[in-house]
């Protein structure tokens, strides 16, 4: 079972408040995640639920990108005892048979499991320096750095880049570059 995918759940709740403002919008962000079939479940008190879990994911990632392990660890511990993971063996839309973290209650009941279950597995599995908050400004997406050198600093290619320009803009309006040499 690959968590990291569970655990981009929480990341992509996280970088989507605007999203949570009404349930058109947590329809819409499902269908675009490819979750169109879950978008027909959602009710108000799934639209509740998640807003509660983006603030306590957004707090979760903003212990990460201060380094406080033992915050992480705390706030995922307190989600994991909230919402017990209740695992199934499902072979649904004709797939072979594979686990589910849950498949009873809400929908957000399901996507909470799997948001928290993913972010343990990567804390444990890989470690808290694996959640962190986009460091160009003002940006402050979060972000999972799966890549095997633990160098992720930014959401996307596109913070990256912008923050890379912005330095060497910094260096030559200070003078500390080389004149082509």
């Amino acid at each position: 079972m690959d968590l990291t995918t569970y655990a981009e759940l929480a990341v992509l709740l996280v970088n989507s408040p605007d999203r949570l403002a009404g349930l058109a919008g947590l329809r819409a962000l499902l269908e675009e995640s490819g979750r169109p079939g879950h978008a027909s479940r959602l009710g108000r008190d799934d639209l509740d639920a998640l807003r509660e879990l983006r603030e306590e994911l957004l707090a979760l990632f903003e212990a990460a990108a201060d380094g406080d392990e033992r915050q992480v660890v705390d706030r995922l511990n307190a989600l994991l005892r909230r919402h017990p993971v209740h695992p199934q063996i499902s072979d649904h839309d004709g797939e072979a048979w594979h686990m589910h973290l849950t498949e009873g209650g809400r929908f957000s009941d399901q996507y909470i499991v799997g948001a928290v279950m993913g972010l343990a597995s990567i804390v444990t599995g890989l470690g808290v320096d694996r959640l962190g908050l986009c460091q160009a400004p003002p940006c402050r997406r979060a972000y999972l750095d799966t890549s095997s050198n633990r160098s992720r600093r930014y959401c996307s290619e596109r913070c990256a880049s912008r923050a890379n320009v912005a330095a060497y803009r910094a260096r030559k309006k200070n003078g500390r570059l080389d004149s082509g040499r």
